[in-house]
């Protein structure tokens, strides 16, 4: 995702003000509560600080070409995201609509609380649609796995501005992707599926350890597979549907990507037969 340099800025003064005030470790338990007591403090102050800070500085223009852009203001500034919701908000769950006023929403930060975001694409040309400013729709989807649900927040580009116009819930097992995520979930906390679930050879291509601006290309085999294996949330993920949602296919890539510290891991996975494979990573 592409970071306006005021968000980028606030994301790493929030990082300093969580390490930089650290002393020696407390010795007793209610030295560690008061101070653990502190650091939530402080980080909420921060947090409303930077929210003031970012609420008071005009959205770009151009941050309405590119979705990305966009969303990265919706989620931080509570002023620009309560002129972009179509209130009173259409919402659909189990079936049943009901409506949101303007007074009964509640910010919704998605992922800006979190060092991370995560996307699925189908395979490499769709993930062009990120940089595509004729992107008009586009839907950012919760997915939960403990409750098999999953949240979608579908916004429109009306007149030139993007908005909200619709919440909807559905089952897992209704979404386009629900073949996958019901592999990923068992991938991420199974570890014996997880190693059946490698390709007979899966690529793999990240940064040379001997050399900082170089990449490596090998192969990675069960054997070596617990060395790479990167750190996969498993209880809720995010995804972005850019432009009109497509059928199911049988290639998946599963992006993850920081929001101000570097990740960046790339999945690429097929289905053969019913069965999903993991064939190639990239860090």
């Amino acid at each position: 995702m592409k970071r306006l340099s005021l968000v980028a800025l606030a994301l790493a003064l929030l990082m300093l003000s969580c390490k930089g005030g650290q002393t020696a470790a407390p010795t007793d338990t209610a030295s560690a509560d008061s101070a653990d007591t502190a650091a939530t403090d402080s980080v909420g102050e921060v947090l409303d600080t930077l929210e003031q800070l970012i609420t008071e500085t005009p959205m770009p223009r151009a941050a309405d070409e590119l979705f990305d852009d966009f969303l990265f203001n919706f989620a931080a500034n509570r002023k620009l995201q309560m002129e972009r919701i179509a209130f009173p908000l259409q919402t659909i769950r189990n079936g049943k609509t009901t409506r949101v006023g303007r007074g009964e929403w509640q910010m919704e930060h998605f992922f800006m609380r979190q060092d991370f975001y995560t996307v699925l694409f189908d395979d490499q040309q769709q993930m062009e649609l990120v940089r595509d400013t004729s992107v008009s729709q586009a839907t950012v989807e919760k997915i939960y796995f403990n409750t098999r649900a999953v949240i979608q927040y579908k916004f429109r580009r009306v007149k030139g501005a993007w908005m909200l116009l619709e919440v909807v819930t559905e089952p897992i097992a209704q979404n386009r992707n629900a073949s996958f995520l019901e592999f990923y979930h068992q991938f991420v906390t199974d570890s014996a599926f997880q190693a059946e679930s490698l390709g007979q050879t899966v690529t793999f291509v990240g940064p040379d350890p001997d050399d900082d601006f170089a990449q490596m290309e090998g192969i990675l085999t069960p054997d070596t597979w617990p060395a790479f294996a990167p750190e996969l949330p498993d209880r809720m993920i995010y995804n972005i549907v850019y432009g009109k949602p497509q059928g199911d296919s049988d290639q998946k890539v599963f992006v993850m990507r920081g929001i101000a510290n570097g990740l960046e891991v790339e999945m690429t996975f097929s289905r053969d037969g019913g069965q999903w494979r993991l064939v190639k990573l990239v860090e």
